[in-house]
């Protein structure tokens, strides 16, 4: 009789990797990390207006070195400027993420951007109700506890 194994859940991303990189190599991308890791490699500034859309290989020509490629993003109208005109820092920056000097141009294509933006940041709780259950911790003697506990009584206390 053979034994039970121990089974463990896999991590989404484990499961999933594959069909990422192929999705990601079919628009020029060696990696998915240029993609996904873009806010770090290109500062947060330029990430915020603009998204890498396709890394486009010229073809090789035979007996010719292999020819940098060209880095297609994605920008918001008005900050395409202001990203043409940061464009060599962001060359360096690919470059040097990606080891080896692969991107020689960036191209802009003015459009919206497809990721959402971020969920708008929930608000503190009321600090009139703060206040009242601060009043009721009277056991607690250190201060920023009370302080922390009376925010989450009043969060909790709100929903």
């Amino acid at each position: 009789m053979n034994k039970p194994r121990h089974i463990t859940a896999k991590p989404l991303s484990v499961l999933l990797g594959k069909v990422f990189n192929e999705a990601f190599e079919k628009q020029g991308f060696a990696s998915r990390e240029l993609v996904t890791r873009w806010a770090e490699i290109a500062g947060a500034d330029v990430a915020a207006h603009s998204e890498p859309l396709k890394i486009q290989w010229p073809r090789p020509v035979e007996g010719q070195p292999q020819e940098p490629a060209t880095l297609i993003l994605r920008v918001e109208g008005p900050m395409a400027l202001e990203i043409q005109h940061t464009s060599d820092v962001i060359l360096e920056r690919v470059n040097r993420f990606l080891g080896w000097n692969a991107v020689g141009r960036i191209a802009l294509r003015q459009a919206p951007l497809t990721r959402k933006s971020a969920a708008p940041a929930a608000k503190g709780p009321d600090p009139a109700s703060v206040a009242k259950v601060a009043a009721e911790l009277t056991a607690v003697e250190d201060d920023d506890l009370r302080a922390a506990l009376a925010r989450l009584g009043a969060s909790i206390k709100r929903n």
